[in-house]
């Protein structure tokens, strides 16, 4: 499994977004995975990639969360969250995304 953080400079919400995916893959088994970071500097650089906001986390290339709202706006991204809107999904969200994802 290959999973990627897709994040911009300004947007803060990667780093916490960062432990809390590795607390799921932790959760789910995949302790061993590796967790890339990509800084994104560029509207060109969100282009090549599924991007929807930072932080974006793509498994084996594929937005975990699929919203339809790919941007090459270095802007930050929206999750909605048992809580409210927050800008990065809570750990159970991520351990349920993961498994949904057939992983």
């Amino acid at each position: 499994m290959n999973i990627e953080v897709l994040h911009i400079e300004d947007c803060p919400s990667w780093i916490e977004t960062g432990s809390r995916l590795r607390e799921a893959l932790d959760a789910t088994g995949f302790s061993e995975t590796t967790i890339t970071y990509r800084l994104l500097g560029t509207s060109a650089d969100a282009a090549q990639v599924p991007f929807a906001g930072s932080p974006t986390i793509t498994v084996d290339g594929q937005d975990l969360f699929l919203s339809g709202g790919r941007t090459v706006d270095l802007a930050c991204r929206v999750y909605l969250t048992p809580t409210g809107l927050a800008g990065l999904p809570t750990t159970e969200q991520l351990i349920a995304a993961i498994d949904a994802h057939g992983h």
